[in-house]
């Protein structure tokens, strides 16, 4: 007879707490536009100076942008170098 057992794990891929995430939320909320710098360890980034509008903020805290050239990606907050733009910028 062979006895299988199951290991529960749960990993917690998240760089921030969940104090963080929801500060990201309500930060980057959805339409806010930013303006991406720079992707660090992406192979294929976003160039520089290309500007964005968040659709999401994920569980993760990955913040999820329609980038104006077309793309869709996310960016990670005190990863990848990006800021709001404020109206009138």
């Amino acid at each position: 007879m062979t006895i299988k057992k199951t290991i529960r794990c749960e990993v917690n891929v998240s760089l921030y707490n969940d104090k963080r995430i929801a500060w990201l939320k309500r930060v980057f909320h959805e339409g806010t536009r930013i303006c991406l710098e720079k992707m660090v360890d992406d192979p294929y980034p976003v160039e520089p100076n290309t500007l964005g509008t968040v659709d999401h903020v994920d569980d993760a805290g990955t913040i999820h942008c329609n980038f104006d050239n077309g793309r869709s990606l996310g960016v990670i907050y005190g990863v990848d170098k990006f800021h709001i733009v404020r109206k009138g910028e």
